[in-house]
């Protein structure tokens, strides 16, 4: 037996409300991770979810970001906003525990114009994210921590690695960052799984991206090593992208062995 656990920059939950609940019935997920819901937390769709068999929380805000849990079973202990800067009013973590596993859906800014503020704020969230990582690794709980990290860790997760290189999803300072948080001891799923490029998760509306394969792979599952140990798969769900109305992202989910 095994527990699934997905992420999924949905872009707009109410527009992809049909194929949020067509996923879910599919693939049949015991945790799913969102991102970009882009709206308030009055005007989520609790309703339809639920009807569907799941429970949910989230964290909202209007017109942007927003983070939500969906889940076969109860989340406890929820932690919405990530710790570190109570000034930070960007609905962009959620944090619960749900069978056994301590989850967080995350939307880690993504940077530019870099240099610049925005750049900064991502740089100073990534910190924040890190000291909150080194917090849950102390704790006795496998952790799991997905969602969009507007990270490229590595030329092999870019289309076109030229082209990309100083957007703040590449630069040299964003992987300096995301490795500091995997030297933690966390494990990058889909790559330990599958060493090899070209496996993408974010494409381009523009300029028919989708059609000739040209994404980028920002979108990641990390195991701490509790979780990591119970890993047998790891994939890239590609169809959604590809269906009628379709988020610029696509699901990535793992499958973790139950003790």
């Amino acid at each position: 037996m095994s527990i699934r656990i997905a992420t999924w920059n949905v872009n707009s939950i109410r527009v992809r409300l049909t194929a949020l609940i067509k996923w879910l019935n599919v693939s049949n997920p015991d945790v799913l991770l969102l991102q970009e819901t882009k709206c308030q937390d009055v005007d989520f769709p609790r309703a339809e979810i639920e009807a569907a068999g799941f429970h949910v929380v989230f964290h909202g805000q209007k017109t942007f970001n927003g983070v939500a849990i969906i889940s076969r079973h109860p989340a406890e202990a929820v932690v919405r906003g990530l710790p570190g800067d109570e000034t930070d009013t960007q609905a962009r973590y959620l944090e619960a525990t749900i069978e056994g596993i301590r989850v967080a859906s995350l939307y880690l800014p993504n940077g530019n114009p870099a240099p610049g503020d925005k750049y900064d704020y991502k740089l100073a969230w990534m910190r924040r994210l890190t000291a909150r990582a080194r917090e849950l690794l102390a704790g006795d709980l496998p952790v799991v921590l997905g969602g969009d990290y507007n990270v490229c860790p590595a030329d092999q997760d870019v289309c076109n690695p030229a082209a990309w290189r100083d957007d703040a999803l590449c630069r040299s300072e964003t992987r300096r960052a995301f490795r500091e948080l995997i030297h933690l001891g966390f494990l990058d799923s889909v790559r330990a799984l599958h060493p090899d490029g070209g496996r993408y998760t974010w494409w381009d509306y523009q300029g028919g991206a989708w059609a000739r394969d040209e994404g980028l792979r920002i979108d990641h599952l990390l195991l701490s090593p509790q979780a990591a140990d119970r890993l047998s798969t790891a994939e890239i769900d590609r169809a959604p992208r590809g269906g009628e109305r379709a988020s610029d992202h696509t699901p990535v989910w793992v499958d973790l062995q139950r003790h």
